[in-house]
């Protein structure tokens, strides 16, 4: 093995093109949903095609891959080879909502990897992971798994992503991007147990453009206007996504990513109690901090956090963005600073302080780090509740 100077290496890195797949979901025989008027995979295939078209337009350092750039079926383990193939730097995957019943929902959505946190967002996973039945193999190439079945998605409970900050991250730039510059209502970003992207090796997102069973909605999505106004707030954010990345690679110092370290921000000291973010909303909510955290280093025990926002440049601690929150931290990972908030070694406290946080910040997850350095929050878990026994 040949070794190039450091700064060569990195000169090769920032070199490389960037590479981006776009999977327009469903295709040929599979229809996805279907509305009055129209089909999903038709309409995502038209809004991925415009996104394509204008990275390639504006973007000449980065290459683009379609999962298909026609009305055919792939299935869905090839569209994440396809991406793992070509040692893609993100892959998005565009995809239209539909709802049984209530005919007057509508927004976009953008979601991520993980386990479904209500029985809603549940029926997302199944419906998107129902294409595997489309294969005749099926049963053999997904191990059994069952799109139908509640009890297959068990199997994301523990998963955790190394890509998700990443993911979690993208999603909000696009939420951020469909509601400022596509003026779409704005209904989140969320997680459930998507084949497509557990299969991804890469960060990775699945975009809901709307609900083709509205047919005030299902117009818009057909429309050129509407087309055109979601596949610009896609790239917008992932214009904002790869400048980051960009700027992470000029910062870094070689070919290897810098050491994850905490660092402790300027604000007031742990507090010892918890204020509901639900009952009092207009005051300040601080994090409790179990004791036991301080001494975890001496124990050489998980510490959980809940992270609630990343960036690409130093916030103040009286950045608007944290008002009426007392004791956040940061660190920093990727040429990125990412804020936490709250801190213990009991997993349960940490679930309750999410639950708090959540109200206020929907995107929030936990992460773990052990002796100052991140770790599998996975791993972590199981740490915790092999020691409470």
């Amino acid at each position: 093995m040949v070794c190039l100077p450091v700064h060569l290496c990195l000169a090769a890195t920032l070199s490389k093109k960037f590479v981006v797949v776009i999977d327009a979901g469903h295709g040929g025989h599979d229809p996805g949903a279907v509305g009055k008027i129209s089909k999903e995979k038709n309409i995502n295939l038209s809004v991925a095609l415009q996104l394509g078209k204008l990275i390639n337009e504006q973007c000449s350092d980065t290459r683009v891959i379609y999962t298909r750039n026609k009305d055919v079926f792939i299935p869905l383990a090839r569209r994440a080879e396809i991406a793992n193939e070509a040692k893609a730097d993100l892959f998005i995957s565009i995809h239209t909502n539909s709802v049984g019943r209530n005919k007057s929902v509508q927004g976009a959505s953008t979601w991520t990897l993980g386990l479904a946190k209500s029985d809603a967002n549940l029926e997302v996973a199944k419906r998107e992971n129902s294409v595997i039945l489309y294969e005749d193999d099926y049963k053999t190439r997904y191990a059994g798994f069952n799109p139908n079945s509640a009890e297959s998605y068990i199997i994301f409970e523990f998963m955790q992503d190394k890509y998700m900050s990443q993911s979690v991250h993208l999603a909000s730039l696009v939420q951020k991007e469909f509601k400022q510059t596509g003026k779409r209502i704005d209904r989140g970003v969320h997680q459930a147990g998507f084949l497509v992207l557990k299969a991804s090796a890469m960060p990775s997102i699945l975009v809901e453009l709307g609900f083709i069973s509205n047919p005030t909605e299902e117009r818009y999505l057909n429309s050129e206007v509407g087309k055109k106004a979601l596949a610009n707030s896609i790239f917008q954010a992932f214009l904002t996504y790869k400048e980051e990345q960009k700027m992470r690679l000029e910062e870094s110092k070689g070919d290897t990513l810098p050491e994850v370290k905490l660092q402790q921000s300027t604000t007031s000291q742990p507090s010892s109690s918890t204020t509901s973010a639900s009952t009092t909303p207009q005051k300040t909510l601080v994090a409790a901090t179990s004791t036991q955290t301080r001494k975890a280093a001496t124990q050489q025990v998980p510490v959980f956090k809940v992270q609630i926002l990343t960036s690409s440049k130093p916030l103040s601690p009286k950045d608007r963005q944290f008002k009426g929150l007392k004791n956040i931290d940061f660190y920093k990972e990727n040429g990125l600073y990412k804020y936490t908030y709250g801190s213990s070694t009991n997993y349960n406290e940490i679930l309750r302080i999410k639950k708090d946080i959540s109200k206020r910040i929907k995107d929030a997850f936990i992460i773990a780090f052990k002796n100052g350095k991140k770790m599998d929050t996975a791993t972590a878990i199981r740490e915790f509740k092999e020691n409470k026994k």
